[in-house]
């Protein structure tokens, strides 16, 4: 198992879930979050007066996956997330050793 970390433009999260479902993986959690990378912000005009803002808004998303779906997941949320242009986000990818389902008791693969 793997659990794949997300970091997306907000404005991608529709496109993101969509592609989830369709490769067949619709668990997810969504966390807002403000952030900068290598661009380290932008400078916008507010009331013709330069203002910059340096954590840009984001949303940092957490799904747990079975292995062999880890390519078809990272693909669905590059595809549907990716404009070519700086800040589109970052993807990170590490093991899982044991799920735990709260709810029914189930481990590892069958409580994904």
């Amino acid at each position: 198992m793997k659990k794949i970390e997300a970091i997306i433009r907000p404005e991608n999260l529709e496109a993101v879930k969509d592609a989830l479902v369709a490769v067949d993986h619709a668990g997810l959690t969504v966390v807002d979050a403000k952030g900068h990378g290598i661009q380290q912000g932008v400078v916008t005009n507010v009331g013709g007066e330069k203002v910059v803002v340096d954590l840009l808004p984001k949303l940092y998303l957490t799904a747990v996956v079975h292995d062999h779906q880890v390519d078809a997941v990272i693909e669905a949320i590059v595809g549907a997330s990716r404009s070519g242009n700086v800040g589109d986000g970052k993807i990170f990818v590490t093991p899982v050793e044991s799920v735990l389902r709260v709810r029914t008791g189930e481990t590892d693969t069958e409580a994904i």
